[in-house]
């Protein structure tokens, strides 16, 4: 994934679930790397600078650990189809195929 896609998903994620109880801590803790995904997304700044690219990593990193999904797999799986709910719904899917 670019970090376009990246900035995409995590800017979706910020504008829809910043409330959510669910994800209350992950959106506490990258109360830095979310928002600033959204303005990236959105083309509210003029690029990003090294430190910028390295929150927004971070935070795609954690989101994937939080889901137990790789980039390797989006990129695999969902191929052209990347955004936050084709990830949320592989996601999901995984888990529930997953035996218990």
């Amino acid at each position: 994934m670019d970090i376009i896609d990246k900035t995409g998903v995590l800017g979706e994620l910020w504008l829809e679930f910043k409330e959510d109880e669910n994800f209350r801590e992950f959106i506490k803790y990258n109360d830095i790397g979310l928002p600033l995904a959204y303005y990236v997304a959105e083309g509210l700044t003029q690029g990003l600078t090294p430190l910028g690219e390295q929150y927004i990593v971070e935070t795609f990193d954690m989101l994937m650990q939080l889901l137990t999904l790789t980039e390797e797999e989006i990129d695999r799986e969902l191929d052209d189809l990347i955004s936050l709910s084709t990830i949320l719904m592989y996601a999901h899917n995984k888990r529930e195929a997953q035996p218990e």
